[in-house]
């Protein structure tokens, strides 16, 4: 009886707060509609006046577009040289613009003053491999590189344990890695074992996929860092850590405690982050005690469920595989699926040469499979197709009514040719009233840079950009695009768009037919309320975005 009228006071108790919820939900909605969702939120969404409705921007008029050039005292565009080293324009093949490192304060404390080295030293970085490559002027033997082809880039690697000590405890990765690439690890890890001027004992290793070093002096980008720390760690508690690290600044870690990833977080191929093992302060269940005896007094069934320990153990064999998906790595450790990293932007798969196992493991062998048969530089061999057909028409003597500037790659040779075979074959372009050009940033591999500079040498297409590719600068592309459109062809409009869009140029030149002369045009999918991302893949900090707006007034 004492259970039953337990159960029915739980089941009231449950009514009651369902009803308030209702209550409570259908007088917040009408609230929400009549005030507006930024005054529901912590930080209220600011509106400039002109921008309070779609409808008011619409029909205000444009501003009146600036003359030919951008001002009187900008030079012509073929004696525009750059304010620092002078690297000579060659006719369009590298890119007029400048970084002036006055124009930044050095004292700032901000982050803006990182993101200014940064972009420094991939500025200089750059200028010197590019110039390197002018003054030695190499060029790769394409028949020795078909011939020696499986030689240089081996389906398989397998490394025995004295093989791999021998090497430094790293494996060579020629080609690094493609879609559907896995490593194998076979390894125990060691006993636990005091640290250095402590007592906390501590065990742990680190297994890292590792590109080319950029620069003297500093270690080579980590494209993916992965960290088990068995004890040690400052919770005490098994953890597995993953990040990435470029120019040694480190990345926002991903930590796996024992947690399943919740239900909102999102997936990597399917797959969960970091999956559930069993800790010690559960005692060994799903759910905490207080939930067990709440399922009790329902009467609920307990659903089964399978608790797995911590996928690495001390003086206990293992074998780990890592595996490269569609959006990023996955792990799995004796069969079982352990945590998945997703692809960081501005690294590719490719750039993985090396595989490298520290820390308090014994590494019994390491083998790699499904690896790339055929070098980045190769690529130019099967993608490029060096006919006169797919030349690109020289500057035009006059002002064009459009300037479309395509942001590239070093190594898309594949995705430039395209584009050269389909819409850039329009009437528009091949006469000379649209130009079009590719915007490509200097790679990281020096062979990569020898077929660039042989495919725009041919084609004639594309400007060099003189910095260090990396993702968190291709904004100097942009600046770059619309450098050139304003200076060196004195376009009408400039657009600019990625290396895998298909332009329809007739439907875009209609378009902006139909401006007046004297007034701007822009056209794109405009959200007139968006806010900058502040978190997630794509996020910008406050100091990133006001870094960039001063690098795009200092070209302007």
């Amino acid at each position: 009886m004492f259970i039953s009228l337990t159960k029915q006071r739980f089941v009231q108790i449950l009514i009651i707060v369902g009803f308030l919820y209702i209550v409570l939900v259908s007088v917040e909605i009408p609230f929400v509609f009549l005030t507006g969702f930024s005054s529901l939120s912590q930080e209220s969404l600011t509106r400039l006046p002109g921008l309070s409705r779609e409808v008011n921007v619409q029909e205000k008029d444009s501003p009146i577009r600036p003359l030919n050039w951008v001002s009187k005292s900008s030079p012509p565009p073929v004696q525009f040289l750059h304010h620092r080293r002078q690297l000579k324009y060659q006719g369009g093949f590298i890119s007029n613009l400048s970084f002036d490192a006055k124009t930044f304060d050095p004292t700032t404390k901000d982050r803006s003053l990182e993101l200014h080295k940064s972009a420094k030293v991939a500025w200089e970085l750059g200028r010197k491999l590019w110039e390197e490559l002018e003054s030695r002027n190499f060029v790769i033997d394409s028949t020795e590189n078909v011939n020696n082809g499986s030689e240089r880039c081996p389906h398989l690697v397998s490394l025995s344990a004295s093989e791999f000590l021998d090497h430094g405890n790293v494996m060579e990765l020629p080609c690094g890695l493609t879609l559907g690439s896995y490593v194998t690890v076979v390894g125990k890890p060691r006993g636990t074992h005091p640290r250095t001027k402590s007592k906390v004992a501590f065990s742990q290793f680190i297994m890292e996929l590792q590109g080319l070093r950029t620069v003297d002096g500093e270690e080579p980008p980590r494209i993916l860092h992965f960290n088990p720390r068995l004890k040690g760690d400052w919770n005490r508690k098994p953890v597995i850590e993953l990040n990435t690290c470029f120019r040694m600044q480190w990345g926002s870690a991903l930590l796996c405690e024992g947690w399943k990833s919740e239900a909102y977080d999102e997936t990597v191929d399917g797959e969960v982050k970091c999956e559930k093992w069993i800790r010690d302060d559960n005692n060994f269940s799903d759910e905490s005690k207080l939930t067990w005896w709440l399922q009790r007094l329902v009467g609920q069934k307990k659903s089964l469920t399978v608790n797995w320990p911590f996928p690495f153990a001390e003086n206990k064999l293992f074998v780990l595989t890592l595996s490269a998906g569609m959006e990023g790595y996955h792990v799995n450790v004796d069969g079982r699926h352990i945590t998945s990293f997703p692809y960081r932007t501005g690294y590719t798969l490719e750039d993985a040469i090396g595989l490298t196992l520290n820390g308090d493991i014994d590494v019994h062998a390491v083998f790699a499979s499904s690896l790339p048969t055929s070098h980045p530089s190769d690529a130019t061999q099967k993608n490029l197709e060096m006919s006169n057909q797919w030349k690109a028409p020289p500057l035009p003597g006059q002002p064009v009514d459009l300037f479309i500037g395509i942001l590239s790659a070093g190594n898309h040779f594949a995705e430039r040719m395209a584009i050269r075979k389909s819409w850039m074959q329009h009437n528009l372009v091949k006469s000379s009233i649209v130009h079009v050009r590719f915007f490509v940033a200097v790679h990281p591999r020096k062979e990569v840079n020898v077929e660039l500079k042989n495919e725009a040498e041919f084609f004639g297409d594309i400007v060099i950009v003189p910095y260090m590719d990396n993702y968190d600068l291709v904004v100097l592309k942009t600046v770059a695009i619309c450098e050139y459109g304003a200076r060196t062809v004195s376009a009408k409009f400039i657009m600019k768009c990625d290396d895998d869009t298909f332009v329809r140029v007739d439907a875009v030149m209609n378009e902006a037919k139909k401006v007046n002369g004297d007034q701007s045009f822009y056209i794109g999918n405009i959200n007139y309320y968006h806010k900058p991302l502040r978190f997630g893949k794509w996020a910008v900090t406050y100091e990133n975005f006001c870094y960039w707006y001063m690098v795009i007034y200092a070209n302007a």
